[in-house]
């Protein structure tokens, strides 16, 4: 396990013992496409943005689908029964860790975003915007349908509720 951790302070330039090199690592539950708890601590996957539980994409033919609900499930699919680690970045607003995370050795923002079921959050980060361009151009995931952006979605939600 030492040696996971070691892999994701590597990979993401942090030096053992430094506070950020405080990698957490367990079996997740998936809360929705882009956030975990692991031991009871919620994590906000870094640098990706995926649709709410709640928002559907619509497809061509008109119908709608939970989008949000499949980023989830797909996401929980993949981790399945590994073990998560992340390596934490920072806090969001909500005082929820920010984290990179990895299951089987793949990023899971990366893994995320290639598969079309996160968008790159490129004010976080640049990381994931090329694999976001590639999920796209093949039409992976939320790439198959029109769909408003997480964050814009977000924002609709709260002017029609308060």
């Amino acid at each position: 396990m030492r040696l996971v951790f070691m892999y994701v302070w590597l990979c993401l330039g942090l030096t053992p013992g430094t506070p950020q090199a405080a990698a957490m690592a367990g079996q997740a539950s998936v809360v929705d496409g882009d956030t975990l708890e692991i031991h009871g601590q919620r994590i906000r996957l870094h640098g990706i943005d995926a649709p709410e539980s709640a928002q559907s994409c619509c497809l061509p033919d008109g119908k709608a689908w939970r989008c949000g609900r499949t980023a989830a499930l797909q996401l929980q699919d993949f981790i399945g029964d590994k073990t998560v680690t992340c390596a934490p970045k920072g806090e969001d607003r909500y005082r929820r860790k920010v984290a990179v995370c990895f299951a089987g050795g793949e990023d899971l923002g990366s893994w995320l975003v290639e598969h079309g079921w996160a968008l790159a959050s490129a004010r976080y980060s640049t990381a994931y915007v090329e694999r976001q361009k590639r999920a796209e151009a093949v039409r992976a995931g939320i790439w198959r349908s029109r769909f408003r952006k997480p964050w814009e979605w977000r924002r609709t939600v709260k002017e029609k509720t308060g």
